[in-house]
């Protein structure tokens, strides 16, 4: 992540309520020459152009019948002719405007976005042959409309970019879809479309429901109303003083429709998860019946764009699966910290990308077998799998009956501290653990003191006992006798009497007491049945230790709750766990996340003492 400028500005704009924000800046000496009609520009031309390129900029209209016309910056191999053929790679998303990517990053002129250079030069595109397009949302960047944050108006903009670029005169009509984070779930629209012209995508940490970024299970999560802010502010990025007239006007759109920005703040806030608002939006339920290749990345302890609904999505997804996931942050496939180590941990991203496009949109195929999916478990260790998750038995333990009060732990260090309100949008949120603890952590734009203490807020909770405690109560396992995967995605419910909130958590505990936490999720509870997922998780346990679940109110600052004060009691509870042998995994390349050794340290703790159990997670020992 390279982006402090711009996430300074917009933090101090959002934090202070700031809803939008007209950027300015004083005229340069000269103007950055941009591209005209037949006239496209190099990067002799204008430095912001990657080298072996030409810039152009279109306008076409988006797909839903509306006025909204969208904006799109074009990168062309400047070593073919103008007329030459080639399959595109498509970017669309919120931080493509030329003045930054979140806020202003300081250019002195006006030019395409750098934020995918790294895949531009890293991937050597224009050489290979690679058109790349850039497309702004509505109310982003040069384009016109109100955001709608990743709704039908914004998955009818990414609808009228594949056809758009499909259609062009220089594309082979093969288009792959690229990106991060926000555009990694504009991805995700398009997988579910699957236009015509779509042949690939590959999406780096993506949201798969955006109803999780903001809620769980009815649940305001702490960024509930600031992340909606924080896009606000982006949409407010005015254009350049050498920009375009037609950019600038565009640009401006927000700025002269504030019913846009209103309807941003009030839409995003009903914690109803079945609303037309969020059905809309949940992308993992959508992907039914998609035949198009998908290579997603996921950070299981990914503290941004948590690993919610990935197994759903790879589920109701029909076409070609990729993945890596493992124990990292909110980085990309490429990423490296200060001294150049990779932050996922493995070698060959841009390979293996180009190895997954050159099939799907040249038809070329690839002269190394790469595995359909790699994953990192908790102990740094890298297995190659044909799916995820590979699950060698399925089971549903019982957890013991107790209570607690839902008061949020107004005994505890809670009560005296402030709850943050932090507005961050999806390529910013504060680094967890903190960042001062972590190398290279993915959030290092908000790495000072006052970030890291809200980190440290946000990842406070209740430590499992042997016994109920004032805010929750505890079921532990038998000790595993072999050493046990649990995969995939856990599923609670819970039997209850009494309405307000339940946080679960899940701990690694060994037999010395040392324990450490793996998994949590909260909910909503009104005196009937609940059943809710967990995160989906790649946690192994060492022969010997226990799994302990935690069930109570919520001492955390990871959520918004609002506790109610009553005695909720649990009359029944299980949890479904799909188990994992580790006997037969297949071994690959890859190193140990340096993400993972700061997450380890900071969610471990010692108990005084441990508890024989009540319930066996033991896995079959044989192949499956």
């Amino acid at each position: 992540m390279t982006r402090p400028r711009s996430f300074t500005l917009l933090a101090a704009l959002t934090l202070t309520g700031v809803a939008a924000a007209t950027f300015t800046a004083p005229l340069t000496a000269q103007a950055a020459t941009i591209p005209t009609p037949g006239n496209p520009v190099s990067h002799d031309e204008n430095p912001r152009v990657p080298v072996g390129a030409l810039w152009t900029e279109e306008y076409f209209p988006s797909s839903d019948g509306s006025d909204v016309v969208l904006h799109a910056d074009v990168l062309r191999p400047e070593n073919l002719p103008a007329d030459a053929k080639t399959p595109v790679i498509l970017s669309v998303g919120p931080y493509f405007a030329h003045r930054g990517q979140t806020g202003d990053d300081g250019f002195e002129g006006t030019g395409p976005s750098e934020r995918f250079d790294d895949l531009i030069v890293g991937a050597d595109l224009m050489n290979r042959g690679y058109t790349v397009v850039m497309v702004d949302l509505r109310g982003f960047g040069g384009s016109t409309g109100c955001l709608d944050w990743v709704g039908p108006g914004e998955q009818a903009d990414v609808r009228a970019a594949v056809n758009w670029a499909t259609k062009q005169a220089w594309s082979t009509g093969k288009v792959g879809m690229y990106g991060k984070s926000y555009d990694a779930s504009t991805g995700l629209v398009g997988t579910n479309q699957a236009p015509p012209g779509l042949k690939a995508v590959v999406a780096q940490e993506p949201v798969w429901d955006m109803y999780n970024y903001l809620f769980s299970n009815g649940v305001r999560r702490p960024n509930y109303l600031g992340t909606p802010r924080a896009y606000n502010s982006i949409a407010g990025i005015q254009g350049m003083p050498d920009d375009s007239e037609q950019y600038k006007a565009a640009a401006a759109y927000e700025k002269t429709h504030p019913e846009c920005y209103a309807a941003n703040l009030t839409d995003t806030q009903d914690p109803n998860a079945n609303s037309a608002y969020w059905r809309a939006r949940n992308l993992a339920e959508r992907a039914k019946s998609s035949t198009v290749p998908l290579f997603v990345t996921q950070g299981f302890i990914e503290p941004n764009t948590k690993p919610e609904d990935i197994e759903k999505h790879l589920q109701n997804h029909q076409g070609t699966e990729r993945g890596w996931l493992g124990q990292w942050e909110h980085v990309r496939g490429n990423d490296v910290d200060g001294d150049g180590t990779l932050l996922m941990g493995r070698e060959g991203w841009f390979e293996e990308v180009m190895r997954f496009y050159d099939k799907e949109l040249k038809g070329i195929k690839p002269a190394v077998n790469d595995p359909a999916f790699v994953i990192e478990d908790n102990l740094g260790q890298w297995r190659a799998q044909s799916s995820w998750p590979e699950v060698r038995k399925a089971t549903t333990v019982t957890l013991r009956p107790g209570s607690y009060v839902d008061d949020g732990g107004e005994s505890g260090a809670r009560r005296s501290t402030p709850a943050p309100t932090p507005a961050y949008d999806m390529e910013n949120a504060p680094a967890l653990p903190p960042a001062s603890a972590v190398s290279g952590s993915g959030a290092s734009a908000t790495s000072s003191a006052a970030a890291d203490a809200s980190a440290a807020r946000l990842a406070a909770g209740p430590k499992p006992g042997t016994t109920a405690d004032d805010d929750g109560y505890y079921s532990w396992s038998k000790p595993v006798a072999k050493e046990t995967r649990i995969t995939g995605t856990p599923r609670v419910s819970l039997q209850t009497r009494g309405t307000g909130n339940v946080l679960v958590r899940l701990w690694d505990v060994a037999p010395d007491g040392t324990a450490t936490m793996f998994d949590e999720q909260m909910s909503l509870v009104s005196g009937v049945k609940t059943a809710f997922d967990l995160k989906s998780v790649d946690w192994t346990l060492a022969a010997g230790h226990q799994l302990v679940v935690g069930v109570g109110t919520n001492t955390s600052f990871s959520w918004a709750d609002t506790p109610s004060n009553e005695t909720i009691t649990v009359k029944g509870a299980t949890l479904a766990l799909d188990l994992q042998n580790t006997r037969f995994d297949t071994a690959t390349q890859g190193d140990r996340s340096p993400y993972l050794d700061g997450y380890l340290s900071y969610y471990t703790t010692t108990l005084p003492e441990t508890a024989p159990g009540t319930f066996a997670i033991n896995v079959p020992q044989s192949r499956g």
